[in-house]
Order: C-alpha cells, then structure tokens, then sequence
C-alpha cells in the first residue's frame, strides 16, 4: 500500500512538473520564434498526457477480474503504452513537416529565452525522470511515460545548445534543423513501444518464445507422441499464455495425464510460461501440425 501510495505521489509530482515545463515553452516559444522550443514544449504535453494515461492504466490493471471480465483489466497498460507511442509518432511527423518548412524560410530567433527555458526543461525533465525510473522497469506504459521525459531530457539540450548557436552567432537555421533532429529522434524512440504494443494486442507470439522448441520439449517427455494447436501469446507486458493439444501414447487415466501435466508445466516454466491450456487427445483424427491454419 505504501509503495503504491508512493508510486502514486511520484507520478502526480511529475505531471505537474511537465505541465509547468508546457505552459512556459510555449510562451516563451511564440515570444521567441523557437520553432525548437515549441516542439519541446508539445513533446512535453505530449509528456503530461502520457503520465496521466499510464496513471489510470495503472488503476484500472489493478482492479479485480469478474464473471464478464474474465481477466479483468490487464491490458489496460498495454493499450496506454500504445496511445502514448501513437500520440508521439503523430506530433513527431507534424514538428517534421513545420521544421522542413522553417529549414528553407528560417526566422529571426529570440536565443536568451531559448536558452533559459530549455534550462528550466532539463532541470525538471531530469527530476521526472529520477521520480518514475523505478517503476518504469516494472511496467510498459510507465515505461513509455518515463520514454517520453528522457528523450524530452535529452531533446531540450539540444535545443539549449540550439539557442546558444542562435545567440551567440545568429544562426537561425539551427533553430527548425533542431527541430528536425528532435522530431526524427520522437519517430525512432517510439516505435519499439508502438510495434510491442500492436504485437500484444494482435496476440503475436513474443519475440523471446521459441514455439518449435516448445513442441520439441513436451514431445520428448515419455508418453506424449505429439503437440499440435499451439497457440502462445502475452496478456500484458509480463504474463505469458499458452494453448495447445498434446497426443499421447496410451489411452491412459486422468491421474496419470496429472503426472505428465505437472512435467509440462515444469519446461512451460522455463519460458516464463505460468499459464497454460493442455488439451489431451489418443487417437483424435485432427490436424497434426503445431501451428494450424
């Protein structure tokens, strides 16, 4: 309860560090001409709407399975971490069409504001980042939350060295070539979480699971003679599912199939496999193959 408490506390202290980041980047992006400053200042509402998202993911996974949810709210993060990649893809693309824009039209730049704000971004940004790390290691859509503040970390230096170039020897064009830079940066962090996030939800088989030595495995144990039906695919980023049929030797009792079971669920362990449907089958006419179409 405590930790949860605490967890709780650190999200709510970040969100209202990066809305104080937003609301400043863009006053001080439209007061300056920063083109860069302005995409920080989007990168970080998209931050503010990302820790709110993985916030109430966070809530809802934790509600108790029923009758009508049989497994509750489990993919509850899953679906955050994929608006969150969605959301950053979707601004990054927008910042890079304005940047290219700006590239061959590049304006005069107000480089004292860029500078002190960018400063403020990483001050902040850097202490976000420090509130959520711990939870980001134990959950996608924290983790796509904390994805967001880091690179915004990162992408308000380079705009602070953007400002220092602006200021110092009145290169406006590094102002929207930033931008650019930045906006290519969102598109490549994102995609991981956005193409993990579409493989659970399309019940892909984890990149980490070996189906065919899955198969190999159960048929080596005495009195299975083949696995067939095989189906493996993630509830959330930490749950791993498994159906398959399993022909066995003998018409044998059910106790006995227990003994062969448990031996299943012990090579099921070692793919992290906690969760499993065996369905066992003597002299089934069915489709022999371990994946069937």
């Amino acid at each position: 309860m405590g930790h949860h408490h605490h967890e709780t506390k650190n999200l709510g202290i970040t969100i209202l560090l990066n809305l104080i980041i937003t609301i400043a980047q863009v006053i001080g992006g439209i007061i300056a001409g920063s083109m860069a400053l302005l995409s920080d200042a989007t990168h970080n509402f998209s931050d503010v709407f990302a820790l709110i998202i993985s916030y109430v993911a966070k809530k809802m996974a934790k509600r108790d399975r029923t009758e009508t949810k049989t497994y509750g709210y489990k993919r509850a993060e899953i679906f955050a971490a994929f608006i969150n990649s969605v959301t950053l893809i979707a601004i990054a693309s927008v910042l890079f069409y304005e940047a290219v824009k700006h590239l061959f039209h590049p304006e005069p730049v107000n480089g004292t504001i860029v500078i002190y704000l960018a400063a403020l971004s990483i001050i902040l940004n850097g202490v976000s980042v420090l509130l959520i790390k711990k939870e980001a290691g134990e959950s996608m859509s924290i983790q796509s939350a904390y994805l967001h503040l880091f690179t915004d970390m990162l992408t308000s230096i380079v705009v602070l060295l953007g400002g220092l170039a602006v200021k110092y020897y009145a290169l406006y064009w590094m102002d929207p070539a930033l931008s650019l830079i930045i906006a290519i940066y969102l598109i490549v962090s994102s995609w991981k979480i956005f193409k993990e996030s579409i493989g659970i939800f399309m019940q892909f088989t984890p990149s980490q699971i070996d189906v065919g030595k899955i198969a190999e495995k159960i048929s080596g144990i005495p009195g299975v003679k083949n696995v067939h039906h095989l189906h493996v695919w993630q509830l959330d980023d930490h749950e791993y599912m498994l159906e398959c049929h399993i022909d066995l030797t003998k018409d044998i009792a059910v106790s006995e199939f227990e003994l062969i079971l448990k031996k299943i669920k012990s090579i099921l362990e070692t793919f992290h496999i906690h969760h499993s449907n065996i369905q066992p089958e003597f002299l089934t006419q069915d489709n022999k193959a371990i994946i069937v179409n």
